[in-house]
């Protein structure tokens, strides 16, 4: 039973986890849901939790994808709502602060300062 909990915790932090901050991007990216051909996107905002980007087709909540931004390997994620042709989905891990500010000082240009 606590493994179970453990899990659902962690899922259900991830998932609804909206008090992350949000960064405002324009990243060029792909996305690649599950069983489907990979696209070009755009990220338009980020967080250590997730990421919006667009998607001109309609894209699932729940579907897992697999996001690749310049530079890195592809980061799973999962579809939790598509409205407008914008994609919202929740990283299947959380990004390292350390990755995260690196992404944000080459595309947000504000240089994000942490203290360690």
């Amino acid at each position: 039973m606590e493994d179970i909990t453990k899990t659902f915790r962690r899922d259900t932090t991830v998932l609804d986890d909206r008090c992350s901050l949000r960064n405002t991007v324009h990243i060029p990216a792909a996305l690649r849901p599950t069983g489907s051909r990979g696209f070009p996107t755009i990220v338009q905002d980020l967080s250590l939790a997730g990421f919006a980007a667009t998607a001109v087709v309609r894209q699932h909540p729940g579907t897992l994808c697999w996001l690749t931004l310049p530079g890195l390997e592809a980061l799973q994620a999962e579809v939790v709502w598509w409205e407008g042709s914008i994609v919202g989905c929740a990283f299947a891990n959380l990004l390292s602060p350390v990755v995260h500010d690196n992404i944000l000082q080459r595309y947000h240009g504000n240089g994000v300062f942490r203290l360690v």
